[in-house]
């Protein structure tokens, strides 16, 4: 499906007409929760996806949980930085970076690091921002974002 715009809205909403039913019988269950931030950010239904995300870390605050917790907190930097909320993300970035956890992803059970945060492409819009910043004819660097996100 790469480059196919209108075949990937269609697994998102798939996915995401998948999901809700589940949601109904486990809403507390946070990483369908997560799932559906995702999934809603994917059909570029930004008040939808910050919902979820707002109530994956209401079911699951950082402050009560110190293992899946901040795994939200992931969740919410790539929602917020695919939806063009770059100050939000890197504030939830430099929280996550600071923090010990698993990752949240089922591909993913290791946290994110400056490294993975380097070459992950859900990251790719804080990059094109910092290069844009600096120059409007710089070619992106994929450690760009570093300037703005401390190392952990």
């Amino acid at each position: 499906m790469a480059g196919d715009r209108a075949a990937a809205q269609e697994s998102w909403r798939q996915a995401r007409s998948e999901l809700d039913p589940f949601l109904k019988e486990q809403p507390e269950n946070y990483f369908l929760i997560g799932d559906l931030a995702l999934t809603n950010m994917g059909l570029n239904d930004k008040a939808a996806a910050f919902a979820f995300v707002e109530k994956g870390m209401t079911v699951v605050p950082l402050e009560k949980d110190a293992v899946d917790g901040p795994a939200r907190i992931e969740i919410l930097a790539r929602v917020a930085a695919q939806m063009g909320e770059l100050d939000r993300a890197i504030a939830a970035l430099q929280k996550v970076l600071s923090t010990p956890y698993a990752g949240p992803l089922a591909t993913q059970t290791v946290p994110l690091t400056p490294a993975l945060l380097r070459l992950d492409p859900m990251f790719d819009p804080l990059r094109n921002e910092r290069a844009s910043k600096n120059s409007p004819s710089r070619p992106c660097r994929k450690n760009d974002v570093e300037a703005r996100v401390p190392s952990a």
